[in-house]
């Protein structure tokens, strides 16, 4: 399901995700859980939701700021490892698939 996927550059001009991202800004140090649940609430069910969506928010859970620790919260590092955990256990169906 990973394959033929969009660049990361395409995906992140989605509309929907643009405004999370936006609601985001400048809100982290006050409001680091309000900042989780919006991306938990974007993502929906982790189990079912889109191989874009969950690249999305695993690219901005990777970038900079995040990166070199300026935004660093428990929500983010549980959030972080279920994306991935499901990322792999997607990629992982799709090779037993072929």
């Amino acid at each position: 399901m990973i394959q033929n996927k969009k660049s990361i550059k395409e995906l992140v001009k989605n509309p929907d995700w643009q405004k999370v991202r936006i609601s985001l800004l400048g809100q982290w140090k006050k409001k680091s859980l309000w900042c989780c649940q919006q991306l938990t609430k974007y993502l929906g069910s982790i189990s079912s939701t889109s191989d874009d969506k969950l690249r999305i928010v695993m690219n901005y859970l990777t970038g900079t700021a995040f990166r070199i620790g300026l935004i660093s919260y428990p929500c983010v590092k549980r959030l972080r490892k279920l994306i991935s955990l499901e990322m792999k256990k997607r990629k992982s169906k799709n090779k037993d698939s072929k």
